[in-house]
């Protein structure tokens, strides 16, 4: 079966990051929503997408196709009902389409001649707003951690590293970490493969650090936190996400915040997160 991630309403919604990426490719836990359904489907996606964005992210239109909202995050429940639609079969949360199936074309679907599955509430992890990129993380993170390390064993913690919680942390191939704090209580704790973690750097989790990512001396870093795949984070982070190529290297604060990709911040940037009225 193709299966093709379309941006749905939440696009116009999850705009700036959208104007540069298709709403599949947002970062939200350890991995982007695309990722995700990947990794679940055993099944590379394409992308139906505004026109302008199409030349990177071009759609992939086969005989039989499975578009899918990507503002919806899957797991196994979710998955399991989207593999098995058939012909005019859809499924829906109230009056939004989750996915469907169509032969040949996308174009003009009329889903008065469909069979509809309604979602159970159970199902439904979606992102409607750019504040659920971080306020959903918590969740995104030890759902992506669960997915990528089922049956896998960690790296060995480094004798120099004090943590709590030691089973919730996985550090992957090529990583580093020396003389620094990781906390696992509050939740999982995943370090990148080829990263780094340097000297008295302190992290709570949930947490996840990307590939090539450093993570510099003296950080404090409170859950729920994701650093992207090549970036660098330093001074004080709280419940944030770079979504990729950032770097918040230096002393600051950054805080309810996200990143998209190739971003900087320079030395003591310092962001609120309250109201100024508050």
């Amino acid at each position: 079966m193709n299966y093709i991630l379309f941006d749905g309403q939440a696009r116009e919604q999850l705009l700036p990051f959208t104007f540069t990426r298709p709403v599949a490719d947002i970062r939200l836990g350890i991995l982007t929503i695309r990722e995700k359904w990947e990794k679940y489907l055993g099944n590379t996606t394409s992308t139906l997408t505004e026109e302008y964005l199409s030349v990177k992210y071009p759609m992939v239109e086969l005989e039989e196709n499975i578009m899918i909202n990507a503002s919806y995050l899957p797991n196994k429940n979710l998955v399991e009902i989207i593999t098995e639609l058939g012909q005019n079969e859809a499924v829906f949360d109230g009056e939004t389409v989750v996915a469907f199936y169509v032969k040949d074309t996308q174009d003009e679907v009329n889903f008065s001649s469909y069979g509809i599955t309604e979602l159970d509430p159970g199902c439904i992890f979606k992102i409607e707003h750019c504040w659920d990129i971080f306020s959903q993380n918590s969740r995104a993170v030890t759902e992506d951690y669960n997915l990528l390390t089922e049956g896998r064993k960690s790296q060995p913690i480094p004798e120099n590293t004090r943590c709590k919680k030691p089973e919730h942390i996985f550090i992957e191939k090529g990583a580093t970490i020396n003389y620094a704090i990781l906390n696992a209580e509050n939740g999982p704790i995943y370090i990148g493969k080829d990263s780094e973690v340097m000297e008295n750097s302190v992290i709570r989790g949930p947490f996840s650090l990307g590939e090539g990512s450093v993570v510099k001396m003296g950080a404090k870093i409170y859950g729920p936190t994701t650093v992207g795949p090549f970036c660098k984070v330093g001074g004080e982070v709280t419940n944030s996400i770079l979504m990729g190529y950032s770097n918040k290297g230096h002393d600051g604060y950054l805080g309810n915040s996200v990143l998209g990709e190739w971003c900087n911040l320079g030395a003591d940037t310092n962001n609120s997160n309250l109201k100024n009225n508050y």
